[in-house]
């Protein structure tokens, strides 16, 4: 069976080419949000598969309140239904922002910390990584006591791990051998 991600990828790659093409990637991104959050309540997720609930009801539940039943992004949600992917739809919505942060160069860091970072300490951190990686950052903060100490930067696929738990892992393999 296919990866949620591969069946997903296709979905977002035309939506994201649609809404580009309407200059309305950002209106899709909160739509798509949206439907990604609807699609994740337990209740809703129960009705996926449920042959009493035809597919294309189960898709007005992923529109928001005056969205017009013949919009682009209505026809978006009835396609998936038909093809019995909206279950897919948080998949699809995290691809769908991916492609519009590359198309705004813009770059999501998450960055881990024992104790919170405060707004100089960020702002030298978004300034480095600006200049390292040649685009704006958006800098997501969370608290993790597991660090110890230091910080660990999540940047795409690279991880920067400055934590005090990895120098005394390290320092443990340099004693132990």
């Amino acid at each position: 069976m296919a990866q949620p991600l591969t069946i997903a990828r296709p979905y977002a790659r035309a939506a994201f080419e649609h809404a580009k093409a309407h200059a309305a990637e950002s209106e899709w991104a909160g739509k798509l949000a949206f439907a990604a959050e609807a699609s994740a309540d337990p209740r809703v997720a129960a009705l996926f598969g449920d042959p009493r609930v035809e597919p294309r009801t189960l898709a007005s539940l992923f529109r928001r309140e005056g969205e017009p039943a013949d919009s682009a992004f209505t026809h978006f949600l009835e396609l998936l239904a038909d093809n019995r992917r909206l279950r897919e739809l948080p998949e699809i919505a995290a691809l769908f922002e991916q492609m519009k942060r590359d198309a705004e160069h813009v770059l999501k860091v998450r960055v881990r910390s024992a104790v919170p970072l405060d707004d100089a300490q960020a702002g030298r951190l978004v300034e480095a990584l600006k200049r390292r990686y040649r685009s704006d950052i958006e800098l997501v903060r969370t608290l993790d006591p597991g660090v110890l100490g230091g910080a660990v930067i999540d940047v795409g696929e690279t991880v920067i791990d400055g934590s005090l738990r990895s120098r005394l892992a390290k320092l443990e393999t340099a004693l132990t051998q």
